[in-house]
């Protein structure tokens, strides 16, 4: 199977050394997202368009592999082809009778050609021939050129031709490893877990500051967040996930700080923490996902004096978005289901915050607090690579049992995304069949297994184990014991 991927059109306007240099970066990437459904996955980059080459022919691996190469940065579209050694008009005209007669029975249709190359022919010599010989020689119902039911798309290029099968959008953006990397203070909400995306569209490579005002609920809520983002948009690179312990520092301003100024001075201490972390990983940017006015601590009055704190760069990629944009967008990258149930922590201290924050207000309160209560919990911050986020120090990791074989007496619970479990469906084979297949999705796990019955024993299922292992251990330490995780030990390669 054949996919051509087409550049993202910024990246085709670079100068030819920076060009270059992204392609070579995207081509490692493709390289690295893909190879856990064909190892042996091959990627050729060209001037314009990169051509991924897989030997399988297996419709869920197809499917698995366009769905992660719609969500790779630096990727505008791609095709899905069939590529033929052959460029001269009848042989173009005899591959499109091939593929689309039978497709245009009863259909109207427009053929569409990009050429490049020297050849003795237009791509609007293409558009005709081929055109007319479809017309004539099928049960077409004949040729529309605007919304046509079927459009026939051709590529030439060279000494080869290209059926295209289908057509999808990518991801747009850079390719990751370009530039720099941010840190991103995410909380699991909307608005964080969109700017974080925004930032990894960018090719800015996202890590992920998460300071903890509501507990472990609220910890494992932004955990499944950026463990989401990292796995379905920049598993090509490494990222780390940084825990800041904030209760005490929250505690802190509700007892020493004014009401209308604690929502300004919470932010500037996650700023002041949040550059310490950064400084430790040698970056130099922070993200938020303030919007401008959208509550009153995100005035521009706020926001400066907020920035103040900080030498570095913070970047706030939602500035002028509404919060219906922001909603709508979450939605369409997955994170809508699990961000919906997660409430605003940093508006709950205060009650009627100012909206025109002075600086020489907040430094009066603020040389109330104890900064550090504040160097305390920055010194406490816990640094795990994303891929380790099950793991922690109190052992619980330990403690989740990892079952390979399936047992007559358990349930299997499909965990993963909706998108993900129907591109590919668990199949679950051998003679001790479950009683029973639940599908519940991970964002919705937490609610729902409390409502399951507890004389039953439960597989966690998510197909890399990654995020069934951060869930068993979650509802471990909450008391339940009935709970294992599922590993197959072929998992589905075909």
């Amino acid at each position: 199977m054949l996919f051509l991927v087409k550049l993202f059109l910024e990246i085709t306007i670079k100068t030819r050394p920076v060009r270059k240099r992204f392609i070579r970066q995207l081509r490692r990437n493709i390289r690295s997202v893909l190879s856990e459904f064909d190892p042996a996955v091959y990627v050729v980059a060209e001037w314009d368009n990169l051509e991924v080459i897989t030997s399988t022919n297996n419709p869920e691996v197809i499917a698995q592999i366009s769905e992660r190469l719609t969500c790779t940065p630096g990727i505008a579209k791609f095709l899905h082809v069939k590529k033929y050694p052959r460029t001269d008009l009848d042989a173009i005209l005899d591959l499109a009778l091939e593929y689309y007669r039978e497709k245009l029975v009863g259909k109207t249709f427009a053929v569409r050609c990009k050429r490049n190359g020297k050849h003795s022919f237009k791509s609007t010599d293409v558009e005709r021939h081929v055109g007319a010989g479809l017309n004539a020689q099928t049960e077409a119902a004949g040729v529309r050129l605007r919304d046509p039911d079927i459009t026939v798309l051709i590529e030439v290029r060279d000494d080869s031709a290209f059926m295209v099968r289908d057509q999808r959008d990518g991801l747009g953006g850079f390719p990751l490893g370009c530039q720099d990397s941010v840190v991103s203070l995410i909380s699991g909400g909307f608005d964080s877990s969109v700017a974080s995306y925004l930032c990894v569209k960018r090719e800015l490579q996202t890590h992920y500051c998460f300071f903890n005002l509501g507990g472990r609920a609220h910890e494992l809520a932004s955990k499944e967040v950026a463990l989401f983002l990292w796995m379905k948009f920049h598993s090509s690179h490494r990222s780390k996930f940084i825990s800041v312990p904030f209760d005490g520092v929250v505690e802190e301003i509700v007892e020493k700080v004014d009401n209308s100024q604690m929502g300004v001075i919470l932010k500037r201490m996650m700023l002041r923490s949040a550059e310490q972390i950064a400084a430790g990983l040698q970056i130099g940017a922070l993200v938020t996902g303030e919007s401008v006015a959208q509550v009153s601590s995100q005035t521009l009055a706020s926001l400066a004096v907020i920035d103040l704190v900080t030498d570095c760069l913070v970047l706030r990629p939602l500035a002028t978005t509404d919060k219906q944009q922001i909603i709508d967008t979450a939605r369409v990258i997955g994170t809508e289901e699990f961000s919906k149930d997660i409430p605003e922590f940093c508006a709950v201290i205060s009650k009627k915050s100012t909206t025109r924050a002075k600086l020489c207000r907040i430094e009066r309160e603020e040389a109330r607090f104890d900064f550090a209560v504040l160097d305390a919990a920055t010194g406490s911050a816990k640094h795990q690579l994303i891929t380790d986020l099950v793991a922690d120090s109190d052992g619980e990791s330990a403690e989740v049992k990892i079952v390979e074989t399936l047992d007559s007496d358990c349930t299997v619970i499909d965990i993963r995304h909706p998108d993900e479990a129907e591109i590919k469906a668990l199949i679950l084979e051998g003679e001790n069949q479950p009683r029973e297949k639940l599908n519940i999705p991970f964002c919705k796990l937490c609610s729902g297994f409390a409502n399951l019955d507890k004389s039953k024993y439960y597989l966690l299922y998510c197909g890399k184990g990654m995020m069934s292992r951060l869930h068993a251990a979650n509802l471990m330490d909450e008391g339940s014991k009935n709970v294992a995780v599922l590993e197959l030990a072929e998992p589905q390669k075909h």
